[in-house]
């Protein structure tokens, strides 16, 4: 399981641990991610999701899941995500 957010994109940053006397050492910056349940009113079902804090609360201030996914750059999202995107915009035209 990869450590991105799939609405947002976000991933591992790689820095230095520096310590006390400067020596420098690689570690890995984890995004917080969650396993979260977010409801889409355009496909009136639950949709299981891992994605970041930030995002849940990117979500939360556009106006839920699929106010997110309309506004959403197609190469942020992962594919199911986009595939997610692709439903909600056939089910609003019809």
């Amino acid at each position: 399981m990869s450590r991105r957010c799939e609405l947002t994109g976000k991933g591992v940053l790689v820095g230095h641990k520096v310590s006390h006397s400067n020596i420098k050492t690689k570690r890995r910056f984890l995004p917080n991610l969650c396993n979260v349940t977010l409801q889409s009113d355009a496909l009136k079902r639950n949709v299981r999701l891992r994605v970041s804090t930030n995002a849940l609360k990117s979500v939360d201030h556009r106006g839920g899941l699929d106010a997110f996914l309309m506004k959403a750059r197609d190469t942020e999202l992962s594919p199911r995500a986009l595939e997610l995107k692709k439903k909600i915009k056939a089910a609003a035209a019809s």
